[in-house]
């Protein structure tokens, strides 16, 4: 009853926002459900009685999209872009060298100390100390979103423990902070002034959407830069940064810049609300170099053809944060239109590749609540 009653509620909303009848509404997921596997809460966070024509035929949900990612990125690389330390050994491996110094990983079960590899807070301790490591960003390897994640601004070695001073003044004892999780110590990103201009306590990163296609050409999808709030050191939406604008991928110039404070509560923003500073029609400096180098990075990591990479940009090109291999939905929202068609051409062409090589992979369904029948016939929707 309890779901009911919060399903009429959003109902009520979508109806009173959209001026359309809660008939009509339930008509119109009911399609789209039956044709793209939307899900209630897509339809509803994306107010898709309101969004234009474009957006509705291009969005891409969740349930179609991890048919595709399934494939496009094996299980059997997972954990190159889901743990943050295998991510920084596979960069190196590939030659991208454009990424964050790590320091030390902190790995409570392993057998021994090297220089890098850490166990317990003498062995930690040990290794910063002998880098003279006075700042740094502490992740744990497993989390997303921003969750998890210590920006230190100086470090105070005692003899009885060692004492981590946060961004916001905050004090943080490292032998409480080192648990059974494993984590990883890297260097701060000093971001360029123009990034900085947009706020100045977060790393500012640009997600660029890439798909490797089989004749080893690369297609940028999608760039919008997720921006955070003052005082924020994230610059996730929900976790302290909930600005975000699309990029032009032809031009580097920012459009369709949002404030997004909660699903159905965005808005256009020209400024960013705190500083004042220009975030709407913005060309961002050296694009054109930043894109190539993203299509090497793409290119240099084949185990994963549909990538996310939040990337930073300082004055010596851009910096790998993060590669994503399962990529959330909303994106879309940012850059005003979908990337359905793309990914399904990549994914296409990878399968006809691979069928003619005799290549094949598993399909793990990812927790994909549609049976086979339904996606077959979802994924083969024009």
């Amino acid at each position: 009853m309890r779901d009911f009653k919060y399903l009429y509620a959003q109902l009520r909303t979508a109806s009173r926002e959209s001026g359309k009848s809660i008939l009509y509404i339930i008509k119109d997921f009911s399609s789209l459900k039956k044709t793209k596997g939307l899900i209630w809460s897509e339809y509803y966070n994306f107010q898709f009685e309101q969004q234009t024509e474009t957006f509705r035929d291009t969005f891409l949900g969740i349930n179609e999209q991890r048919y595709y990612l399934d494939y496009l990125n094996p299980k059997k690389y997972y954990s190159i872009a889901r743990n943050k330390y295998f991510t920084h050994i596979f960069l190196d491996a590939a030659g991208i060298k454009n990424k964050a110094r790590l320091f030390c990983y902190y790995n409570p079960e392993a057998a021994d100390a090297t220089d890098s590899i850490g166990y317990d807070y003498s062995s930690v301790m040990r290794i910063l100390k002998q880098k003279n490591v006075s700042e740094c960003v502490i992740k744990t390897t497993e989390s997303s979103h921003g969750d998890n994640v210590h920006l230190i601004y100086s470090i105070d070695y005692g003899t009885e423990d060692c004492i981590l001073k946060t961004h916001n003044g905050t004090k943080i004892s490292l032998r409480q902070l080192l648990s059974r999780e494993p984590l990883i110590f890297e260097s701060v990103i000093k971001q360029t002034t123009q990034f900085n201009d947009f706020n100045s306590s977060s790393v500012n990163t640009i997600r660029f959407m890439t798909l490797l296609f089989p004749d080893k050409s690369v297609k940028i999808i999608a760039a919008f830069i997720k921006i955070g709030r003052k005082g924020a050191c994230v610059d996730n939406a929900g976790k302290g940064g909930n600005v975000d604008t699309g990029i032009d991928i032809d031009t580097g110039i920012t459009y369709n810049s949002i404030q997004f404070d909660g699903w159905r509560k965005i808005k256009n923003i020209e400024t960013h609300p705190d500083s004042g500073n220009s975030v709407c029609k913005v060309k961002i400096n050296e694009w054109d170099n930043i894109k190539a180098e993203i299509i090497r990075f793409q290119q240099a990591l084949p185990y994963i053809k549909a990538a996310g990479w939040d990337i930073a940009i300082t004055d010596d090109g851009p910096v790998v944060i993060e590669v994503n291999d399962f990529w959330d939905t909303t994106g879309q929202l940012f850059i005003g239109r979908g990337w359905r068609d793309d990914v399904r051409k990549c994914y296409f062409e990878w399968m006809s590749y691979n069928n003619k090589a005799g290549v094949s992979y598993p399909f793990e369904r990812q927790m994909n609540v549609l049976s086979n029948k339904q996606l077959l016939k979802i994924t083969g929707h024009e």
